[in-house]
């Protein structure tokens, strides 16, 4: 048998096996929908450090503490953000004689990530058994072992609660040359792209729908009217969780000019370490080499940072941070970095002169994603957000936690749209809602037209 035909026959037992499930899945009801979720969010919740610390030791990045974090917002707060019945029945506007028909996208495809792979899967699987979707999860190949487990124990479960057969499925051995094939695949009803930009845009490329997220780099200003103690701590905590990894992280702090000293010093309070003379140029020199990101660096900590080069850095800091004299295509600082660095740069003209940096930096890349603002200025907040072409800015709270909504009430996920800003198809933080797809009954408006007893008919 050659080769294509290997890897052809391979590719019709996965669609069969998940067109099978997702007609299956269908005509399953909201009771049936929530023990099935019920069932594999406790064993995802059961299982969260053993797989976090599985990805550490399989991928070499991040740490396990905020993989836990991570593995438990995209299961049991996924669970709690949604209700699993709003996506399975019908809702019924009886003065609008509008009837809104939820029903599943079938069979979606899930290409994920080596930096957040539990997460990713939780999320993903989680998200399209609450849609009654099958979903055909694609891991990373730097991440496969951890990531195929994961799928592999979560799908038990969900089959054990009643879900179909099949409804979880998992590359074994993912390629960039079979992924591509899958995305192309008329048989794919919807792509949930999580990786780096090639990625998501060959999924906008490949003819079926798909939902993305793009590059961040978050810009976190930090205004007069702040509270500075816990502007300097939150910006510290968004930056170095999981040792920068997630696009939600902060990248570069925008102080005010009157409040920098202050500032500077609750950034070190809150374990911050500012780089400075030959230090400064000796991380510059290995974390961006010709002016890009180094990837030895990638989700690694401040300490092994250090101690590529020499620098003993003390064992309480979290993020390595540079001052900046200014923003632009030749400091790599402030562009998205994905280890714990970060810029800092002084603004003077109030929130005006926050917002001219903070764009410049969304010039280079981030439109679309996320930003921050540290203000108690309701006129701050309007400015800012308003200037801004993000779809999500978090008020006076960590970036990296706010966005992704762990310490806010945005929805929590695993994946956050970028909008039009970014070249995505919504600019929600995505979940189940972006999974399925409505059917609208609408009669006739005038008031003889009687709907009758629909609910019972749509019941039955």
């Amino acid at each position: 048998m050659t080769e294509d035909k290997a890897l052809a026959q391979q590719i019709d037992q996965l669609y069969s096996t998940a067109e099978k499930a997702a007609e299956q899945f269908s005509q399953l009801n909201a009771t049936e929908t929530e023990k099935i979720v019920q069932a594999v969010v406790a064993g995802a919740e059961q299982k969260a450090r053993f797989y976090a610390e599985w990805a550490v030791r399989e991928t070499g990045y991040g740490n396990a503490e905020d993989k836990v974090a991570k593995n438990l917002a995209t299961s049991v707060g996924l669970k709690e953000t949604y209700d699993v019945s709003e996506f399975v029945e019908p809702v019924i506007d009886y003065d609008k004689k509008l009837i809104k028909i939820p029903k599943p996208a079938g069979v979606v495809l899930a290409p994920m990530p080596c930096t957040n792979p539990i997460m990713t899967v939780n999320f993903k699987v989680i998200a399209n058994l609450v849609a009654r979707n099958a979903v055909i999860l694609c891991p990373h190949p730097a991440a496969k072992e951890c990531s195929s487990h994961a799928a592999h124990y979560l799908a038990e479960i969900a089959e054990q609660a009643g879900a179909p057969k099949g409804c979880v499925q998992v590359l074994e051995e993912p390629s960039i040359h079979l992924v591509n094939l899958l995305m192309q695949d008329p048989r794919t009803a919807l792509i949930m792209a999580t990786d780096g930009p090639g990625l998501v845009h060959a999924a906008y490329s490949s003819g079926n729908p798909a939902v993305g997220v793009g590059a961040g780099n978050v810009a976190a200003y930090v205004d007069s009217t702040a509270n500075i103690e816990k502007a300097g701590a939150d910006v510290i905590v968004g930056n170095s969780f999981d040792y920068g990894l997630p696009c939600t992280c902060e990248s570069v702090v925008l102080a005010e000019k009157s409040i920098s000293k202050q500032l500077k010093r609750a950034i070190e309070a809150g374990n911050g370490w500012f780089a400075r003379g030959e230090a400064e140029t000796l991380l510059r020199e290995f974390l961006f080499p010709n002016g890009v990101n180094n990837p030895a660096a990638l989700g690694q900590s401040a300490q092994w940072i250090g101690a590529q080069v020499g620098i003993e850095i003390p064992a309480t800091v979290k993020s390595i941070v540079f001052e900046l004299t200014h923003i632009g295509p030749d400091e790599p600082i402030s562009k998205e970095k994905m280890f714990p660095v970060l810029g800092y740069f002084v603004v003077d003209g109030g929130v005006e002169a926050g917002i001219e940096s903070a764009l410049a930096m969304l010039e280079m890349m981030g439109k679309g994603h996320s930003a921050v603002l540290h203000t108690s200025d309701p006129v701050a907040v309007a400015k800012y957000t308003a200037a801004l072409p993000v779809c999500r800015i978090s008020i006076n709270t960590p970036g990296m936690t706010g966005n992704a909504g762990l310490s806010t009430n945005l929805p929590e996920t695993g994946a956050v749209g970028t909008g039009f800003f970014g070249g995505s198809s919504t600019s929600e933080n995505i979940g189940p809602k972006h999974l399925v797809q409505y059917t609208y009954i609408a009669y006739d408006s005038d008031p003889a037209v009687e709907m009758g007893d629909i609910e019972t008919a749509l019941a039955s």
